[in-house]
């Protein structure tokens, strides 16, 4: 059996491979997937013969995630860190926004994450030890932004789910927090339209979009024992802009 094993969703580009890496980094043993892979995640899984487990596969498929869960137990042994960062966009005003699109985010994004979380908490509560659960949510589930209502909305729901779930299984040593950061400059932030990127910078002290390192900070604080006596919380990285 392994010391630490975190997994990931949504770990071959952007922050969640940004996430990974810097897992891998800290010495965890580490399981992600993603709907596809990348060159960049290939590369890492080479470079880290067994300590990296990687599955491709969407995250609205419940059934999957289930499968996934089950695999990283048999393969490490037990999972002492859950980051649920998967996650899609679709940018566009409400009143032209399709039912698919709607269903689109809701499965990914909440659906997907409670999922996630629900199997890793199975797990969790049958191990000894402590263990920690970080959502990703967005500074846009507090302060909005035109043209992504529905997309505010799911990952509003997280951070309620994390500060009602935090209550929930602190009693069994399992820390729950969310991260919500501003938009980064990954494949999910490049379908925002040039007036949204614009007026997201505008409004940030800092005069940019945020990077993944920017963030991995946080989550590598919050799944770590310095983090041992917070839960029940949303750390908002955004450069000032909240």
């Amino acid at each position: 059996m392994t010391d630490v094993v975190s997994l990931v969703s949504g770990g071959s580009r952007g922050l969640g491979f940004a996430i990974v890496e810097r897992l891998l980094a800290r010495g965890d043993w580490v399981a992600t997937f993603s709907r596809s892979g990348s060159p960049a995640l290939s590369a890492l899984v080479a470079a880290h013969p067994g300590r990296l487990h990687v599955e491709s596969f969407d995250a609205a498929d419940s059934s999957a995630i289930q499968g996934f869960v089950s695999h990283v137990v048999e393969t490490f042994g037990r999972i002492d860190h859950c980051i649920a960062n998967a996650a899609i966009a679709h940018e566009g005003v409400l009143a032209t926004t399709r039912d698919d699109e709607i269903d689109a985010m809701l499965a990914v994004n909440v659906k997907g994450s409670i999922v996630l979380v629900r199997e890793c908490v199975r797990q969790m509560l049958m191990q000894p030890g402590a263990a920690s659960i970080t959502l990703v949510s967005s500074i846009v589930a507090r302060s909005g932004s035109p043209g992504l209502s529905v997309y505010a909305a799911t990952k509003a729901a997280l951070e309620g789910f994390a500060v009602s779930l935090a209550r929930e299984l602190g009693p069994r040593g399992i820390r729950v927090n969310a991260v919500a950061p501003s938009f980064l400059e990954t494949d999910l932030s490049a379908s925002l339209s040039e007036e949204n990127r614009g007026r997201i910078v505008k409004r940030t002290p800092l005069g940019r979009l945020g990077l993944p390192a920017d963030i991995v900070g946080g989550i590598d604080f919050l799944s770590s024992p310095r983090a041992g006596f917070i839960t029940g919380q949303v750390l908002t990285i955004d450069g000032g802009s909240s």
